[in-house]
């Protein structure tokens, strides 16, 4: 036998020992790694992280919360074109191979043979990669490369090449926190995948190879590079055309941020929505796919968002210019727009303020230059508010703000206001939240004034004092002193003297002028009859806590310290005849596949129900000797979020009931919902019943006082109002000391509006800027809009209630025809008692000028 032979046996021998000690190498390690080889089957039911989405009750998008951008997409709803960029960049052979590409696995062992690299490209199917970005880490050994390889073989023999493509589709990362194809498309295009343009297709196929350095923002001349490869391998695929190639490669890199299309600007909201969901749920509620639907209307938050803004641009007009908001050195002569706009670089929009650089200024306009490069013209009528020419304001190099005009080429100087503002607006039938403003901009600060600032409400907490007084036999024409009242303070032995906001005193006059004109002499005189333990108690019941009430006649002005929500709840009380309801915000709420997993029923105010009749007429409480009505009725629960109850799905009263039902259900994950299941899942998030709020005060107070606040508007501190030319609205100014804070709150139609101005320091806002100067105009233009096409509400008398007729002078009754007698509501019992012990009969207030104040 020759040489030749034996070697050539000798290396056959060798061959064989070498594949058969691979055979039972890799059978070892199978044997080993098998175990560990995840379950596959989970990805049918897996569930991506999918962000949460807030809306308006209507529907429109307010906010969208999570750490990705995704939105999971059906293979079968993914457009071809997107389909073949992917398969041609990244697994050209995906639907012929069994979840390995030998030919890839062979060009890189070969490569890491042949050169010095530790990692080489290659070899990795579109199977491999959701087996990694499923189950394994991104560590790079042999260990990992084999567990991949294994799970990708299970994988191909359990699920079908579409349910593979289509978690791939969706579980890639795209950069810029854009998970999945889906989501990649809105943020870079802003558009849905059948929407995108061949290059476009092509552009996110590139990315994920290198999704940070790579996509089209951060570097568009890689990504350019990297769209006209994918667009040839298509062709070489025999995907597209050369003339589609052509075309495609010719197409612009138009990539540019996307944010999700909010179309309801309600980010105060949006934040209690998020505060409450993962209060209630967890962190990973952000995560989780849910459609979260609020009470919120979109017109009226779009009105409250406008109204605010100009409410609080005119007070800072009427206080002057302060000057620029900043400055930059800007030589002469230094025109280069790119140089130019890097000074606006981090200069953001605030409260829709446009920051501007200034390039020149002379006596009638001013040139300068918005962020995005363009250059506008400022002509005298921008400046006029000011007084001044432009060259007096500001010079070159100063940031000044713009506000845009009534058209897309008209600017309005304007400045960020140092004064804030707050809006709320809810149903006083069932305290579900309408509209809500937090604040001048929720960017430059997410302090919620609504329902985070404690503020003093002055003349606005007046209405709850006369309300108390009516309980205690007072009516709207008993005369009580309008004159000077000193209050003594024991412990420090300082004096007090409070004045009416004019100075002057107008002595015996009835109640309902001392509320038209707001007399404070009249309120704390009123007070000190009534005694501040009653009241504190009283006042308690329209939902202020009463530890947080001034022991002392100084709460007859208002000095308690209150979110603005307090207050728009309290007034709910009379606008609704009586009754406390709980502000509420989350209508609804859906998983990821459109299941009703709850729904809030919130205790409701219902005058007229068959419930209100039979629970009035069964019951009743009484509290310091007066008659409240019946105290029965559900509480909403659900946590609190800055102080207030959420009014998530309330406990049924029965306890069986409250067993058999769960307020928050966790999201099922369940196979395709039937129209049975979703029936099912309504009836489970809720009773089928009326939940009654419980009665805080006797409806015919309630009517007496609004009755009061209707002639503020018609005739008193709120008569700007009439404005609106609406009989059912009313309504309270408010003013505190040295003007720290004005507010108005009143009712219209099914609405009850709160709004607050003041200072975040607690500084005064300046000269003469009452109530109904700085927040009566705010609260008209946005009731201008959100009682637009609702019906004007008919005077509803309760009954108890006589209309008589008073004289003008003494408040006493007299007869229908008597000269200048003036029509007055009274209670039943009160008419009788003045009709049986005249005079003497009406509770006494004392005349005395000096009270001690503790």
């Amino acid at each position: 036998m020759s040489r030749l032979v034996r070697w050539l046996r000798l290396a056959l021998y060798a061959g064989l020992a070498l594949l058969l000690a691979g055979i039972l190498a890799l059978a070892v390690a199978y044997w080993l790694i098998s175990p560990r080889i995840p379950d596959v089957q989970a990805l049918r039911e897996v569930e991506l992280q999918v962000p949460m989405s807030v809306y308006a009750r209507d529907g429109e998008l307010i906010a969208v919360f999570g750490e990705f951008r995704r939105y999971p997409v059906r293979i079968g709803d993914v457009p071809e074109q997107v389909k073949q960029a992917f398969i041609a960049i990244e697994d050209a052979r995906f639907y012929e191979h069994q979840g390995l590409d030998w030919r890839g696995i062979g060009r890189a062992i070969w490569l890491l043979a042949t050169t010095d690299d530790a990692r080489v490209p290659g070899g990795s199917t579109i199977t491999q990669q959701v087996a990694r970005q499923f189950f394994l880490s991104s560590e790079y050994s042999y260990s990992r490369k084999l567990m991949e390889m294994l799970t990708a073989l299970k994988m191909e023999r359990e699920l079908t090449k579409d349910e593979i493509f289509e978690l791939y589709l969706n579980k890639g990362f795209f950069g810029n926190r854009a998970y999945g194809v889906a989501a990649a498309a809105e943020f870079y295009y802003g558009k849905r995948l059948d929407e995108l343009t061949l290059g476009q297709a092509a552009v996110l196929a590139s990315i994920p190879k290198f999704p940070s350095s790579g996509n089209p923002i951060t570097n568009p001349e890689r990504a350019l590079i990297r769209r006209n490869y994918v667009l040839v391998r298509m062709h070489e695929l025999g995907f597209i055309d050369r003339a589609a190639m052509t075309a495609a490669q010719a197409e612009p890199m138009d990539a540019e941020p996307h944010e999700p299309p909010v179309q309801v600007e309600a980010p105060y909201v949006a934040e209690m929505v998020r505060q409450a969901m993962v209060d209630r749920y967890g962190g990973d509620v952000l995560n989780q796919g849910m459609h979260v639907y609020t009470t919120i209307d979109a017109k009226a938050q779009n009105a409250a968002n406008l109204a605010v803004r100009g409410g609080l641009l005119d007070y800072d007009r009427r206080h002057g210019w302060r000057g620029a908001e900043d400055r930059v050195e800007l030589p002469e002569g230094e025109d280069d727009p790119a140089v130019l706009r890097a000074h606006l670089r981090g200069a953001v929009s605030v409260g829709g303020l446009l920051p501007a650089l200034v390039l020149e200024s002379g006596a009638s306009s001013a040139r300068v230059m918005l962020a995005n490069g363009r250059e506008v013209e400022l002509g005298s009528d921008a400046v006029r508010w000011t007084r001044r020419a432009p060259r007096q304001l500001f010079t070159r190099g100063d940031i000044i703000r713009l506000q845009p005009g009534g058209d897309a080429d008209s600017y309005v100087l304007a400045q960020v206001p140092k004064a804030q503002a707050a809006l709320v607006s809810l149903r006083p039938e069932d305290g579900a939240l309408h509209a809500l403003v937090g604040g001048f901009s929720f960017a430059a600060n997410k302090f919620n004034r609504v329902t985070q600032a404690q503020r003093q409400p002055g003349s606005a907490f007046k209405p709850f004092v006369y309300a108390a007084a009516f309980e205690r036999g007072f009516t709207p024409a008993s005369i009580v002193l309008d004159a000077p009242v000193v209050f003594n303070d024991r412990w420090t032995g300082r004096v007090w003297s409070p004045q009416n906001d004019d100075g002057q005193f107008r002595g015996p006059m009835r109640l309902r002028e001392a509320l038209v004109q707001s007399r404070n002499l009249v309120s704390v005189r009123v007070l000190d009859a009534l005694g501040v333990d009653f009241t504190r108690q009283y006042v308690a019941r329209f939902g202020f806590p009463e530890q947080g009430l001034p022991p002392n006649l100084t709460m007859a002005l208002g000095t308690t310290s209150v979110p603005p929500l307090t207050v728009a709840r309290g007034y709910s009380v009379f606008a609704n005849g009586g009754f406390l309801v709980d502000p509420w915000f989350i209508e609804r709420i859906y998983d990821r596949d459109g299941v009703l997993i709850a729904r809030t029923h919130p205790a409701v105010a219902c005058r007229d129900c068959f419930e209100r009749r039979v629970l009035e007429t069964s019951t009743s409480t009484i509290v310091d000797g007066f008659d409240l009505g019946p105290a029965g009725g559900g509480m909403s629960f659900g946590g609190e979020v800055d102080g207030f109850d959420l009014g998530a799905a309330p406990r049924p009263a029965t306890a069986d009931v409250a067993e058999a039902q769960e307020t928050m259900p966790a999201a099922p994950a369940l196979p395709p919902i039937t129209e049975e299941d979703r029936r099912a899942a309504a009836e489970f998030v809720g009773p089928p019943y009326v939940q009654l709020a419980p009665r805080a005060i006797d409806e015919r107070t309630a009517f007496q006082v609004t009755s009061l606040m209707h002639d503020v508007v018609q005739r008193g501190t709120g008569t700007a109002a009439r404005v609106l030319e609406r009989p059912d609205i009313g309504g309270k100014t408010g003013s505190t000391n040295e003007h720290r804070d004005a507010w108005f709150s009143g009712f219209g139609a099914d609405l009850v509006t709160t709004v607050w101005v003041g200072m975040d320091d607690f500084t005064t806002l300046g000269f003469r800027e009452y109530g109904g100067r700085a927040a009566l105009p705010i609260w008209i233009d946005y009731m201008r809009v959100a009682l637009d096409g609702r019906p004007v509400e008919d005077e509803r008398v309760p009954q108890g209630l006589v209309p008589t007729y008073v004289d003008r002078g003494s408040g006493y009754p007299v007869g229908a025809g008597t000269p200048g007698a003036l029509r007055e509501f009274f209670k039943t019992e009160d008419l009788e008692r003045l009709a049986t012990r005249g005079y003497d009969s009406y509770p006494s207030t004392s005349e005395q000028e000096a009270f001690d104040i503790f």
